[in-house]
């Protein structure tokens, strides 16, 4: 949604537990890319995922609890406002969730299972029509009892949904709509799949695992729903000290960049990609301009990337050089306990 003086909106979600606001919303200079808040609403319980639906007026927001819950909120006013009352996923603890065939879905990481929720006529989100259980368990003892859903993605094709589990090193394949279980991928035992990113050309794949730190490149057939893992490409440099949990990736809209944002080692990678987009190679690491990045997404030119800082509570981002995709900063603003950003 773009606002008046030559800039759009964004929405930036924070951990309410943590002394975040919940979904502030900011106003993001175009020419610069500066970002300047404007207001805030608590509304919403650790809102730390968010998703527009089309067209820009309704917010959709998971509430990271134990509990478990998704919101929708209007968007076009100045401030965000509910519609209806946050919707029980049937889930614990959801980090992510997408858009896809009328219904929104959600990654349950507490409970490792995957929900469905109708997208009313107005806006509004129904009761669950299915919440789908994930099984099984990874060599970690301590992150990997378990299933750990971790991110709900939507192919390019939109026949297919890819659940990411953290805790079973899998990516489990539904058919949309539905979604119907179609099928499970296992990518290296401990390994820790967090979250996917497609390929502009939508016929590759991009893991990130959190307990590597690694990415997985896959190959996509969207005809047969059947992900190919092609092997996987370290986002640190060799020799890297200290424990680092990347948390996302993004690709670059022409193809030839992948970035990383790096917990702990507290940067950002740059990775180079072949042309058929099967192999890539690490350019170099960025520091990312605070601690702990729980986030990293690109502003709808793909000239910036924006980096959500969650313990150091704050937004930043980026210039990327179009000739070497590696970003150079470019400001910084105060937002505590910050998840996630989301562009108007």
């Amino acid at each position: 949604m773009a606002v008046t003086g030559g800039g759009r909106r964004a929405y930036i979600g924070s951990f309410t537990s943590e002394g975040g606001a919940g979904i502030t919303v900011a106003e993001v200079d175009d020419e610069t890319g500066a970002v300047r808040i404007r207001n805030s609403t608590d509304v919403v319980a650790n809102p730390s995922w968010l998703a527009l639906a089309p067209g820009g007026r309704v917010l959709y927001a998971v509430s990271e609890t134990d509990d478990g819950a998704a919101a929708a909120l209007d968007v076009g006013q100045d401030r965000p406002a509910l519609l209806g009352e946050p919707v029980p996923v049937g889930g614990a603890a959801p980090t992510h969730l997408a858009l896809a065939g009328g219904q929104l879905l959600t990654a349950n990481y507490g409970s490792g299972s995957v929900s469905a929720l109708p997208v009313l006529a107005d806006g509004r989100l129904g009761e669950p029509t299915a919440v789908l259980r994930h099984e099984g368990s990874g060599p970690d003892p301590e992150r990997q009892r378990g299933p750990h859903a971790h991110a709900v993605v939507p192919d390019p094709s939109g026949g297919w949904l890819l659940a990411v589990d953290l805790g079973i090193d899998a990516v489990r394949v539904y058919a949309l709509p539905g979604p119907r279980a179609h099928r499970e991928v296992r990518l290296r035992p401990g390994s820790g799949p967090r979250h996917l990113a497609f390929h502009p050309r939508g016929d590759r794949a991009y893991v990130v695992n959190e307990l590597a730190p690694t990415i997985t490149a896959c190959r996509w057939d969207a005809a047969s729903g059947a992900l190919e893992p092609l092997g996987e490409t370290r986002v640190l440099p060799h020799g890297t000290d200290g424990q680092t949990y990347p948390s996302e990736v993004v690709v670059s809209g022409d193809g030839r960049f992948v970035w990383a944002a790096n917990r702990g080692h507290d940067s950002i990678a740059t990775l180079a990609l072949d042309t058929p987009g099967d192999r890539m190679e690490l350019v170099t690491t960025t520091p990312c301009g605070g601690h702990w990045p729980r986030h990293l997404t690109l502003d709808p030119s793909g000239r910036r990337l924006y980096a959500a800082h969650e313990r150091s509570g704050a937004v930043t981002w980026f210039d990327i050089d179009p000739s070497t995709g590696v970003p150079r900063r470019g400001g910084s603003v105060p937002v505590p306990a910050a998840s996630c950003v989301v562009f108007g």
